[in-house]
């Protein structure tokens, strides 16, 4: 009975090996990782804002659509050119990182010349978003040539793609509406005949490319204005010349107050005389006269804000 029992056992066993080579394997989706499809919506990717729309180069807008992929290490980076820029780990951590480098916002300009992408407002990094700049260069095809990080959260990206090919292919100027031509055209004109600086020139295409909708003001941008020394601006020779006319009859009667307290004044030995500078060097010496601090040879003091009437 008992050489009976497991000669059954046997023959149950050899049953299940010769099942088990029919069983069909099947993949199981990979779980692990933030941006796992099949893990709640709020543990994936979350982007701050909706891309710009898209711009530029008309040819470039087949690119729309697209994603480019490029793995360095255990990163893998991709690039959707107008949508975003993400970077996803490669490992099989149960926290194995994947973020926004940078949405869709703008296009770089220099020289009537689109010399880059900007993609902004990535995932947070300190006190800052990440942000990608991508260089377009040309190639055989499209594709992700190099990625760097030059500077903290700051990325650059390389694309190459034959649709920048052509010498022409990043002009500026022949994706404008004829409306925006002619207005590019009159600042040339202008700039030519001298009745507006380079400066006034430069603010004028600023507008131009907002309104076609390649630039965008970023409040990034506002604030690094903000922090930056004011300077005059003057953005016509007009408003140039009548600024300087002001100033120049201003030190005019500087030098009139200074005669009539017997102070001689003397310019700096190395020649600055431009107005900025006699203005002020001017008005310390008038605020010397006001506070009573007199010196034959120098002029001394912190001049501060002074009122004085002439």
């Amino acid at each position: 009975m008992a050489a009976r029992a497991l000669l059954v056992a046997l023959g149950a066993a050899l049953g299940l090996f010769a099942s088990a080579g029919k069983m069909k394997i099947v993949e199981e989706p990979n779980t692990f990782g933030l941006n796992n499809p099949f893990l709640p919506q709020t543990n994936r990717l979350q982007p701050k804002m909706s891309p710009s729309a898209v711009s530029g180069p008309a040819h470039l807008f087949r690119l729309a659509g697209k994603c480019f992929s490029f793995v360095e290490s255990t990163y893998k980076y991709e690039f959707c050119p107008f949508h975003n820029v993400t970077q996803h780990e490669q490992t099989f951590r149960w926290n194995a990182y994947s973020g926004i480098l940078g949405i869709w916002h703008e296009w770089e300009i220099d020289n009537n010349t689109f010399v880059g992408m900007w993609m902004r407002e990535g995932d947070s990094c300190e006190t800052k978003s990440r942000q990608t700049k991508v260089h377009l260069v040309c190639g055989k095809s499209n594709k992700l040539a190099y990625v760097s990080e030059p500077s903290t959260c700051v990325y650059s990206l390389t694309f190459e793609t034959p649709l920048v090919c052509h010498p022409h292919s990043l002009l500026v100027y022949p994706t404008l509406t004829e409306a925006l031509q002619r207005k590019w055209d009159e600042a040339e004109q202008l700039l030519y005949d001298e009745l507006i600086t380079d400066q006034g020139y430069k603010k004028i295409l600023k507008e131009i490319f907002e309104e076609a909708g390649l630039l965008k003001a970023t409040e990034e941008n506002e604030v690094e204005k903000q922090s930056k020394k004011r300077t005059p601006e003057f953005e016509t020779v007009e408003k140039c010349s009548k600024e300087y006319k002001q100033l120049s009859e201003e030190i005019k009667n500087l030098r009139v107050l200074l005669g009539q307290h017997g102070i001689a004044y003397k310019g700096n030995s190395a020649g600055n005389t431009s107005v900025e500078y006699v203005s002020h060097q001017l008005a310390t010496a008038v605020a010397s006269v006001l506070t009573g601090s007199k010196d034959d040879e120098h002029l001394h003091g912190n001049t501060g804000i002074w009122n004085y009437t002439l």
